[in-house]
């Protein structure tokens, strides 16, 4: 599987700093929505009513994680998609280590190192 084909499901959470219109997180999760994506934001650290704090918060089943944070709270994700049983996650530039990685591929969760903003650049929505 490449990050282009992870484009072909429909249920997505951005992670990272989602409501800061400066960060990436931020502009791929519009992006998403924007491709009438079902998306939403999620911010551990957050305060703010608007985003999630967790995996488990999220009320629909979850096809694909969009990592956009350090790593050093990736890897907390990537644990809580395991225990969730979600096996897919598209990790952006920045957001990846090796910890990471080695989990997912032990876990069975299907990781690529890729950029969203990128991918959704060649994508065409209607195709689907």
């Amino acid at each position: 599987m490449n990050a282009q084909e992870l484009l072909n499901f429909d249920n997505w959470v951005v992670v990272g700093d989602v409501l800061n219109e400066e960060k990436y997180a931020y502009r791929i999760l519009n992006k998403l929505v924007d491709f009438d994506f079902n998306a939403k934001g999620i911010s551990p650290s957050s305060r703010n009513e608007e985003v999630y704090k967790s995996l488990k918060e999220v009320p629909y089943k979850i096809d694909v994680i969009d990592l956009c944070i350090n790593p050093l709270k990736g890897i907390d994700i990537v644990k809580e998609a395991h225990e969730l049983g979600i096996d897919k996650v598209l990790i952006q530039p920045g957001a990846s280590s090796e910890e990471i990685l080695d989990f997912c591929k032990e876990s069975g969760i299907t990781a690529i190192e890729g950029c969203a903003l990128v991918e959704l650049s060649y994508y065409n929505r209607k195709t689907r």
